[in-house]
């Protein structure tokens, strides 16, 4: 198999780079967008819609560009990187691939909204409802952005049910992330579903793990430059850090993490983007991001030493956004689980 990108997914990932990067990241400005009312960073999100950004997989029929996860993981690559807080997850992994994929026509409609800014988000875990999927009772937690949402997508046992967070019998009740982005806990008691969407939990969670992945690759990637940086810069006994032989190793762990989860990233959206079977590397995915990017990121953390815990300093959103993203991404231990079982039934 062949994971070179293709000249348009190249194209993309520039321009992803150079929206995203240009928004300067700073404690300041991710603090501000977290406590606006908005809860994101509306510039950036602007920019990306603008841009075309936010349309890429959104199927031709509605005005979208018809790519697939490929590209949506090169947008989440570079938001990665940047750590600012925008709900490109939320919307492009939880909203508009699923949707693009499994959606109707009529369903499909309101992807075309997301050109304009409209948000998209959704959950991984089954909800209760009635038996033809269209009334929802109970609860699930860990959806990013339902209260900014203009429709959320929530797994049943029949189906994804697509619900508007201001439907009568919807509370969302607000819960804590590393970050500080909005998460909620969405409460349905007899809620009418706009529609169903012939899909299931595990759908959205493939796509829900790849971007996790491909966020995940941009914020190693973003963690390790940084500390490359201070350790190329920072003197100790009047030599760079980097010159001390257990500082090299530990950066170069860390370099080996970073470098596979970009693998696992890359690998699992090329195989929903060809559709073939991802299941395996959904779990090794998700495997990595729950058991080993929070590891490397804790060496970097020690590698600089007290400026590592300053909030103030980029490294603090990295770790932020790591934390959040093992969480999403489940327990190493089923993860690791989930792929013994597999290799045996073989």
């Amino acid at each position: 198999m062949d994971f070179s990108p293709d000249e348009t997914q190249r194209a993309v990932a520039d321009l992803a780079r150079t929206v995203i990067r240009g928004a300067e990241a700073d404690h300041a400005r991710a603090t501000a967008a977290l406590a606006s009312e908005a809860g994101y960073d509306e510039s950036l999100w602007k920019a990306m819609a603008q841009a075309g950004l936010l349309s890429l997989a959104v199927p031709e029929s509605v005005g979208g560009d018809g790519f697939g996860t490929l590209e949506v993981a090169a947008v989440l690559t570079e938001v990665g990187r940047q750590t600012l807080p925008v709900p490109a997850y939320a919307t492009l992994s939880l909203g508009v691939l699923p949707l693009a994929r499994f959606g109707t026509p009529e369903q499909q409609q309101v992807l075309a909204e997301v050109a304009n800014g409209a948000i998209l988000t959704g959950s991984t875990s089954v909800i209760g409802a009635s038996p033809d999927g269209r009334v929802l009772n109970g609860r699930v937690s860990g959806v990013p952005y339902a209260a900014q949402a203009r429709l959320m997508l929530l797994p049943t046992e029949h189906g994804i049910a697509l619900v508007a967070p201001d439907a009568p019998g919807v509370t969302l009740i607000r819960s804590t992330t590393s970050t500080g982005a909005p998460e909620y806990t969405v409460e349905c008691v007899d809620v009418a579903a706009d529609s169903v969407l012939a899909a299931t939990a595990a759908d959205i969670g493939r796509f829900a793990v790849a971007g996790a992945a491909a966020l995940a690759d941009g914020v190693l990637a973003g963690a390790v430059d940084l500390t490359a940086e201070h350790l190329r810069t920072r003197e100790q006994f009047g030599k760079p850090l980097a010159t001390f032989q257990a500082v090299a190793q530990q950066i170069a762990d860390v370099y080996i993490v970073a470098r596979t989860v970009h693998l696992a990233a890359t690998s699992v959206n090329w195989r929903l983007a060809s559709e073939l079977d991802a299941d395996d590397d959904v779990d090794i995915a998700a495997y990595w991001l729950a058991a080993e990017m929070p590891k490397a990121l804790q060496v970097c953390h020690h590698l600089h030493g007290g400026l590592g815990v300053d909030i103030t300093y980029p490294l603090h959103r990295f770790y932020s956004h790591g934390k959040d993203l093992a969480r999403l991404a489940g327990g190493a231990a089923a993860r690791l689980n989930r792929i013994g079982a597999r290799c045996t039934s073989h």
